[in-house]
């Protein structure tokens, strides 16, 4: 070293600015695109909160056997349904036990009854889910196999036909002195164990005119998807009350109409209401429930008593005999730390959350709050006790 400064043979160079900023705009906008707009966090679409006239389900309802369980039938002593029915289908079957049937004794076969939902559009030789739960004194229906049983609708039409083995997230096992049972076994499912028999005749394509109804019955609702609908396709639209709302598809396809009308975007609105269910003391308010300025002071008076008895032992060579001497403690709680709380005009929900925490307050206290604060006239919503 000579005390010079070298230069560096291949000298660093920053990157250019602008290919810098071009990166940051690149993920700013992938970020942008990604991340809801703020004015559309509460859109949904309409399809996600309406139905369409005509589409819909219809349930079904079906009465069989099920065979093949480990001992975990029904008594056929005491079912004697269950006896019928298997007397009978065997009779079907050619096996006739009519002159000995007190001889049958069997704990394998339970009588089940057997239910599904048949969608709409759904064709014969579809296939649907179905329930099978036990309907006589079956304690499990684990590892059994449902035999052929029609399943008929409200106008007693057969429309589907179900048979297959069971399946049941359940087990119950028994010892001699005790017994461990996790959910119910007594009610199975079998994935696609229908077949679809008889269709439900529904041209949507040709109908002119449709109803569509919304799953939360809102005024204002209703209007705002008469509105979009307008905006978007054209005035086919029409508000008849806060559940149903009229289209107009005179001219127009049906079922590509209702396609652009399902993917249309619209902010529905809520009424404000407090739903209180008082068995499991759940409270669910609404974020446009407001109170109105009203004072609320809680305290409860706990009186606590405890026995502590204690012995008293004789002295030694002493005529004294051992007894039991009563000691009782009580204490007095006046919740005197608990103060009164003033709700202003046109408190929001976060607002009387926090004045109701801050008072100490806990669900069931909060229940009983929520009521007299209704009772009062100061809560602006919809009080629902169930």
């Amino acid at each position: 070293m000579n005390g010079q400064i070298h230069p560096m043979p291949h000298p660093i160079r920053p990157a250019p600015l602008r290919r810098c900023l071009s990166t940051v705009m690149a993920l700013v906008l992938a970020v942008a695109l990604i991340l809801p707009h703020p004015a559309q966090a509460g859109m949904v679409r309409i399809k996600d909160i309406t139905e369409t006239e005509g589409v819909r389900a219809n349930q079904l309802i079906g009465y069989g056997l099920v065979v093949g369980l480990n001992g975990t039938g029904d008594r056929l002593t005491n079912s004697l349904f269950t006896r019928e029915t298997l007397i009978s289908m065997l009779n079907r079957l050619g096996v006739n036990i009519r002159n000995e049937e007190t001889q049958l004794q069997t704990h394998d076969v339970a009588a089940v009854m057997v239910t599904a939902d048949l969608p709409a559009f759904a064709h014969g030789g579809n296939r649907i889910d179905v329930t099978v739960s036990a309907a006589g004194d079956s304690s499990s229906l684990l590892g059994g196999t449902l035999l052929v049983t029609p399943l008929m609708a409200a106008d007693g039409e057969v429309y589907a036909v179900a048979q297959g083995s069971l399946a049941a997230n359940a087990f119950s096992t028994r010892g001699a002195a005790a017994s461990i049972t996790r959910n119910v076994p007594t009610t199975a499912h079998i994935a696609n164990g229908a077949i679809v028999e008889r269709e439900i005749p529904f041209d949507l394509g040709a109908r002119t005119h449709l109803r569509m109804s919304l799953r939360n019955p809102d005024l204002t609702t209703a209007s705002r998807i008469a509105t979009v609908i307008g905006q978007a396709i054209g005035p086919i639209a029409r508000v008849e009350d806060p559940r149903t709302i009229m289209l107009d598809l005179a001219g127009q396809d049906a079922v590509t109409t209702l396609s652009r009308i399902g993917d249309l975007m619209v902010e529905p609105d809520f009424p404000a209401k407090v739903v209180i269910d008082e068995a499991s003391g759940t409270i669910i308010m609404g974020a446009d429930v407001r109170i109105s300025t009203v004072a609320v002071a809680q305290g409860n008076l706990t009186v606590q008593v405890t026995e502590t008895p204690q012995v008293s032992q004789p002295g030694p060579f002493s005529n004294g005999q051992t007894a039991v001497v009563p000691r009782t403690d009580i204490n007095v709680d006046t919740d005197n730390r608990k103060r009164l709380a003033i709700m202003r005009n046109g408190a929001t929900l976060r607002d009387l959350v926090s004045g109701l925490n801050a008072l100490g307050v806990g669900p069931r206290d909060m229940i009983s709050i929520l009521q007299t604060i209704k009772a009062d006239g100061a809560l602006q919503a919809d009080l629902e006790t169930r």
